[in-house]
């Protein structure tokens, strides 16, 4: 029996009479391959942009930062403590603060400073890579390395000098001034970041903010940078709870939760498409059941149950949802390896030269069976409808 189902409903398919009948098939299968598409572009984009912004983020910032409300005098001891907790791959002191950066006439801006070790702040972050102009061992004595969109906004260039002030010391509280020289300039891809952060060598931070040898906190690697809360437990059993250990998912949390409803809201809005496209699969169904009202009637003569009859334009409906699901499939990666390869977006603003683009095994799945089950429930109706023409009214006037 369920050959002889499969054998109707594909016929049914394939073997419509009339143009408007294959018209409604074909409109029926596009729009679900449309929905599907759409899907699998939106969430892979919307996927690769969060995915570079948490790269971008993670090469920026260590993944655990630890600090004291008072600084750490002791660092180097910790560091050691740190660096024998498994998981952990590398730490580096840092000492960060705000600063006013001179512009000229007597104005200036203010600006994150962050004094860094340059023998082991490589082992960390990726400002190494990030440096267009440069070398992060030339950070010493008064050099200082400033980001790329700072340096365009002002016309800095290596070698050029500039003028910092340290709000709240020097001479009755105006704050002392210090020159440095551009030693280097890094492009990270975060417009803020490469305008409002300077680098300068840890032991001039410690002179700017007067720490007298301490630092305010130590940047830690780990090996996985999404097992950063079991490993935050580790560091805490190791060296108390006098710290405080703040991860890079924790100091981003809110944007994180921002990207992800931004993305799954996109996602539903979407999924009203397959939805939309399901109710084309209804009119199919209505219609076939219509024009094969005594086709209908003669099975039922020939032994043919309601049961039978509903699983035909059951199947003839998961058809047409399978056949546009593959075919959105398909479109879906098309046009993201299109995107991915042949769109540009404006390098200056997110630092990539195409639209980033990541299909995750995860979401396909959920996608493709979204639209199964979508177009599965819209056969309901026109099958049970099938199902319950009597035979004497389907050949009543045959």
């Amino acid at each position: 029996m369920p050959q002889f189902e499969n054998f109707i409903s594909l016929r049914y398919l394939t073997t419509c009479r009339g143009r408007f009948m294959s018209f409604l098939n074909i409109v029926s299968v596009g729009g679900v391959a449309i929905g599907v598409m759409a899907l699998i572009v939106v969430t892979g984009i919307m996927t690769g942009f969060g995915n570079n912004l948490r790269e971008k983020i993670i090469g920026t910032t260590p993944h655990i930062v630890l600090e004291k409300e008072v600084g750490v005098q002791d660092y180097q001891a910790v560091q050691k403590e740190v660096e024998s907790v498994e998981g952990v791959v590398a730490t580096s002191p840092f000492i960060q603060g705000n600063i006013f950066l001179e512009t000229g006439n007597g104005r200036a801006i203010g600006e994150l400073i962050r004094g860094v070790d340059p023998q082991t702040e490589a082992s960390i972050t990726k400002i190494q890579e990030y440096l267009v102009e440069g070398k992060l061992l030339d950070l010493k004595d008064d050099g200082v390395i400033i980001g790329q969109e700072l340096a365009r906004y002002f016309g800095y260039r290596l070698g050029d000098e500039i003028s910092v002030i340290a709000p709240g010391s020097g001479i009755e509280g105006r704050g002392w001034r210090y020159p440095l020289k551009i030693v280097g300039i890094f492009k990270s891809g975060m417009v803020d970041l490469d305008m409002n952060l300077i680098l300068v060598h840890l032991a001039k931070a410690q002179q700017i903010f007067d720490f007298e040898g301490g630092v305010s906190g130590i940047g830690v690697k780990v090996k996985d940078p999404y097992a950063v809360e079991d490993i935050k437990k580790k560091i805490y059993e190791k060296i108390g709870f006098a710290f405080i250990a703040k991860s890079w998912i924790d100091v981003n949390r809110n944007l994180f939760e921002a990207l992800f409803l931004e993305k799954w809201g996109l996602f539903l809005i979407l999924a009203f498409m397959v939805l939309v496209a399901s109710f084309n699969i209804v009119s199919t169904l209505i219609v076939t059941v219509t024009a094969k009202v005594h086709d209908i009637g003669i099975l039922r003569s020939f032994g043919a149950t309601r049961a039978s009859i509903r699983r035909i334009f059951t199947k003839q409906g998961i058809l047409i949802g399978f056949l546009g699901t593959v075919l959105g499939v398909a479109g879906g990666f098309g046009v993201s390896y299109v995107l991915s390869h042949y769109v540009k977006v404006p390098a200056e603003i997110y630092a990539i030269e195409h639209v980033p683009v990541d299909l995750q095994l995860s979401d396909l799945m959920i996608i493709v069976a979204s639209a199964l089950v979508i177009t599965f429930l819209a056969t309901i109706y026109p099958s049970w409808k099938a199902a319950s023409l009597k035979t004497v009214d389907a050949l009543r006037y045959e």
